[in-house]
């Protein structure tokens, strides 16, 4: 159980919205000790934000989390011996500090924040900050202040990155985006392909029956895109029309019989399309953040004692998880 959540971890690493947020910058209970909750400092923290601030990001992730995984995702711990409790509040300190980061870039290049953009972001934190419950109120010590600070300065970032990479051809084409849907059938042993190969051509055959029957392969049925298979069996794949059914393919130690069930997927291929431009968005300004994060001061250390007295397990009742998604539907990305 354990590995299983590991393995999930490094996929998700802190999660979709601080993940792929890091990844644009760097490449988005809390319970006190005892009875009651631990009292929260409006003190600037070493990253530049406030320790409410940092609380918000702690309790959306803690509580996303525990959403998914249940509480069991505290008993993990990771191969270099910090407890997923650690992992996580290192990771805001690590968002945090690249915000900030990314803040002082946008006022190195000149942007500011429209009057317009403002005025949405006020009304943003209002609704997330309305939204919250006493217990999240109490857990976290933010004001509607802290609220729209953390906005304001998540917008700045994602307007500096989309700026900065404005006009640089990032086209995606729709063969490099291409997903289709497919059938497949592996076997280790050339004999029994051979003779399931036979079986799947006989003319009232169900190849998906064939499949379920003999696959030894975890997946039967799914989409596929560019780079997701051995060379030979995705060309051999993409080579099909719908309804058309491939030889058998010898790869790897490994014999597969492909069925196309459609040749092309609008919508997957369309958010395929998306996933690649921001990744190549992602790619190229790393490259402008690399150098000014290389010519920046460096940053002072935080302090060992940032998270004394927060706790990520405990019945406080704190149960936010909407920080990111709320901007999300205002704002997209």
């Amino acid at each position: 159980m354990k590995d299983e959540y590991i393995r999930r971890k490094r996929r998700r690493a802190l999660g979709a919205r601080l993940a792929a947020f890091l990844l644009a910058v760097s490449a988005a209970s809390v319970s006190g000790c005892g009875a009651g909750f631990p009292f929260v400092e409006e003190e600037e923290a070493e990253h530049g934000y406030t320790k409410s601030q940092a609380m918000i990001l702690a309790a959306t992730e803690r509580n996303r989390y525990e959403r998914v995984y249940t509480d069991q995702i505290w008993e993990v711990v990771l191969e270099d011996g910090r407890t997923f409790e650690t992992y996580l509040l290192d990771q805001v300190e690590e968002f945090l500090t690249n915000l900030r980061m990314m803040n002082q870039l946008a006022a190195q290049r000149g942007f500011v924040l429209t009057s317009a953009e403002q005025t949405r972001l006020q009304t943003l934190a209002s609704a997330y900050y309305q939204g919250l419950t006493a217990e999240d109120k109490a857990f976290t010590g933010a004001t509607e202040e802290d609220v729209l600070g953390l906005y304001e300065d998540y917008y700045l970032a994602n307007k500096v990155v989309g700026s900065l990479t404005d006009g640089i051809d990032l086209e995606v084409s729709d063969s490099e985006a291409k997903v289709i849907s497919v059938r497949m059938i592996q076997i280790s042993s050339r004999e029994a392909a051979e003779a399931v190969y036979r079986r799947v051509n006989q003319e009232e055959s169900d190849f998906l029956t064939v499949a379920q029957e003999t696959s030894e392969g975890e997946q039967i049925e799914r989409q596929l895109g560019r780079g997701e298979l051995p060379q030979a069996v995705e060309d051999a794949a993409f080579a099909l029309a719908s309804g058309e059914m491939s030889p058998l393919i010898e790869c790897g130690g490994w014999f597969y019989i492909i069925q196309c069930v459609s040749d092309y997927e609008e919508e997957a291929t369309q958010l395929r399309k998306t996933r690649i431009y921001e990744e190549r968005k992602n790619q190229v300004f790393r490259q402008i953040y690399t150098q000014f994060e290389a010519d920046a001061p460096e940053a002072d250390a935080p302090s060992e004692d940032y998270w004394e007295g927060v706790h990520l397990t405990g019945d406080d009742g704190s149960v936010t998880t909407n920080f990111f998604s709320l901007y999300q539907e205002e704002f997209g990305g």
